[in-house]
């Protein structure tokens, strides 16, 4: 009976091999695709073991119940090797896909959101950062601070920096930095942001970052539809954002490329790239669903300060 095993565990092995084989090619073209690995959804999540990376494999837009993910031997940057184990997406907790060292973003990169609040269009890239404390992953409450009583939801696409990362990097070395792209909510105490004159209170507070659901590799996202719904119930949520990310007033290399020469983006770092018109408040019981066409959903209960 034991015996029995080892045939069908090698055609697995042989069969995960291929599949590593497939997924590693390395990929030139397209903008911002990145030079890692073929079109792939790369999650972190927890399971009864522990904590890992793994490739999520299903048809795109399934739900958790149709999807399984495939563990990833170690970090999943550069070549994926995977174990033999495996588990039923439904059956793990998904975390954020990444731990940036630190999160860049980027203001008034849409111009329909920079008219919203009254403000002129930047003629460079408006940069700031929100702390690594602040970022948390799908279904992880965002938490309402005492302090503000103005706090709204701003649905972003976030580009994940790559190894060796970027520094001083031209247009060219900017796209071979891109390891992937997710979902991000560069969640805003409006309030404090208009009384602080400065962005780091209203940005950083923790639970202000939420990530996910997952890292996309190879994706093209000059033009991809960016959305976000609110509401108590999946059944009652509302439309609040909704744009494409060809309304950029910078291009993603455009903004590696200038981050880079301002800082250096270490592998993992994660920039949010500017969020289209229709941000609105958010209040406990409310859940806050951000939408990437090609990626998937991130969404977050929001609940009072303890």
């Amino acid at each position: 009976m034991t015996g029995a095993k080892f045939p069908v565990l090698a055609v697995t092995v042989v069969a995960l091999a291929v599949t590593v084989v497939a997924l590693c090619r390395d990929r030139r073209g397209g903008a911002g695709a990145g030079r890692y690995i073929d079109r792939v959804r790369i999650a972190r999540f927890a399971h009864g073991k522990g904590m890992s990376f793994g490739v999520v494999e299903g048809e795109p837009g399934a739900g958790p119940e149709a999807l399984t993910v495939a563990e990833v031997d170690g970090h999943p940057f550069g070549k994926l090797t995977f174990t033999s184990q495996r588990w039923a997406l439904a059956d793990v907790r998904l975390l954020s896909p990444i731990l940036p060292s630190k999160v860049v973003c980027v203001g008034r990169n849409y111009a329909d959101h920079a008219a919203e609040h009254g403000a002129e269009v930047p003629a460079e890239p408006l940069l700031f950062l929100k702390p690594s404390t602040s970022v948390i992953g799908p279904r992880d409450a965002i938490r309402l601070p005492a302090q503000s009583r103005q706090v709204e939801h701003e649905a972003e696409l976030a580009v994940v920096i790559g190894p060796p990362g970027a520094r001083r990097a031209d247009r060219a070395a900017a796209e071979r930095a891109i390891f992937g792209y997710t979902c991000a909510n560069d969640v805003t105490a409006r309030d404090l942001q208009r009384s602080d004159g400065q962005w780091t209170r209203a940005k950083g507070f923790d639970s202000f970052c939420p990530i996910g659901p997952w890292i996309v590799t190879g994706l093209d996202v000059t033009d991809l539809e960016v959305r976000c719904e609110v509401g108590p119930k999946p059944d009652e949520m509302d439309v609040r954002q909704l744009g494409r990310t060809k309304q950029m007033v910078f291009d993603v290399p455009t903004l590696v490329s200038y981050v880079s020469h301002v800082m250096t983006l270490l592998p993992g770092d994660v920039i949010l790239t500017g969020t289209p018109a229709g941000v609105s408040e958010l209040t406990a019981g409310d859940t806050v669903s951000v939408r990437i066409e090609g990626i998937g959903e991130l969404a977050n209960p929001v609940v009072a300060a303890d």
